[in-house]
């Protein structure tokens, strides 16, 4: 786990947009999903992207499609929006998470531990304004509900824990 936060780390201060991943974005966002898309940091926006074509490379593998789970995948953390978290602040959060076993989530009244365990649900209010289907919505709300039981919130989670 501490080498997969290592690694997460490195690829947010080194996150890019490439023109691949604008070809990518363009393939499955329309435009005003690129516009709030590009209010995320670049370091969650390479997230999402690599969330999303890991979904995409799962679909592939098993010859099936879903273009619906990738657009979720590229909007899953767009709850982030609400209050945004660099890197410092979200590598402490982690650390206090594991520390605390999670008790820390109780200090919510503080905008960026709000943010950082509240974000599915920030984001199902942002996205419900846009009037997405609830299949969609559901989604987004639930990508950490690790209790849940449905195959396709457990391939956004996998591939979410992977990116």
């Amino acid at each position: 786990m501490t080498s997969y936060r290592i690694k997460q780390f490195y690829w947010g201060i080194t996150a890019k947009i490439s023109l691949e991943d604008k070809g990518f974005l363009k393939e499955y966002l329309n435009d005003n999903e690129l516009k709030l898309f590009s209010r995320l940091p670049i370091y969650d926006q390479a997230h999402c992207i690599r969330t999303a074509k890991e979904v995409k490379r799962v679909y592939l593998k098993n010859r099936m499609s879903n273009n619906l789970l990738i657009k979720a995948a590229l909007l899953h953390d767009i709850g982030k929006i609400e209050g945004r978290l660099n890197l410092i602040d979200k590598s402490v959060l982690v650390v206090l998470d594991k520390l605390t076993k999670g008790k820390i989530r109780r200090f919510n009244n503080v905008k960026k531990i709000d943010v950082y365990y509240n974000h599915a649900n920030k984001g199902y209010s942002i996205l419900k304004e846009y009037n997405y289907n609830e299949r969609f919505l559901y989604l987004i709300k639930n990508h950490h509900n690790n209790i849940i039981r449905d195959k396709e919130l457990e391939i956004l989670r996998e591939c979410d824990c992977k990116s």
